[in-house]
């Protein structure tokens, strides 16, 4: 899954905020929702227009941004 069809930025939806392609939910709910100790499955139950696959991929690719930084 490349980058464009995983996220969305438009100043048209929600300010520019980064989505989850072809939704309005915030990619950062993904994080505020695992860091209030929520599980994955809480949070795609909340936003079923979430795919599992486009959560997995942003979590994946987040690992990936922050240990090849170090």
């Amino acid at each position: 899954m490349n980058l464009s069809s995983l996220i969305t930025i438009d100043p048209e939806i929600l300010g520019g905020t980064p989505v989850f392609a072809g939704t309005r939910v915030p990619v950062e709910s993904l994080f505020k929702y695992l860091e209030g100790n929520y599980t994955l499955d809480e949070f795609l139950e909340c936003f079923p227009t979430v795919t599992r696959q486009m959560a997995v991929e942003v979590l994946e690719r987040s690992e990936s941004a922050l240990f090849s930084a170090a």
